[in-house]
């Protein structure tokens, strides 16, 4: 099953890659996959990375948030990585079906629902140690 798998992975790769060589987009889509890698490896690797070790560790005060903190930056990172380019193309498009929705505004609300589901959770893992330690000072 894994070779049958992998011979299919490879199969739709070799697909894929004759046919962006054969429209002429060959180099657009290395200057896209290498522009992907400098945004992560040149900003958002080192900035969660930053992050994280401003963070108090496990054993400080504060230690569970961190994987939350980080865990949102790369889900809002990657929402910026996907949405940049028509985020760096303000105004209309020439034909109004190529970007049809807000991509500011849209982009903004799924950067705010990360950010409130991370501030809730960082929130509710304090919240729950505590509830725990009150029910066992009960009994």
């Amino acid at each position: 099953m894994r070779y049958a798998a992998g011979f299919l992975g490879v199969f739709g790769m070799a697909v894929g890659l004759l046919l962006v060589w054969g429209t002429g987009w060959a180099g657009h889509v290395v200057l896209w996959l290498a522009g992907a890698l400098l945004l992560h490896d040149g900003l958002l690797a080192p900035l969660v990375c930053g992050v994280g070790l401003l963070l108090p560790g496990p054993t400080g005060r504060g230690g569970p948030v961190r994987g939350v903190v980080r865990g949102a930056l790369i889900v809002a990172g990657a929402l910026t990585a996907v949405a940049l380019p028509p985020l760096l193309r303000p105004g209309a498009p020439a034909n109004p079906s190529v970007l049809p929705l807000d991509y500011p505004r849209d982009w903004l609300v799924s950067v705010l629902a990360v950010t409130a589901g991370a501030a809730a959770l960082a929130g509710v893992r304090p919240l729950a140690r505590w509830w725990r330690g009150a029910q066992s000072r009960r009994s």
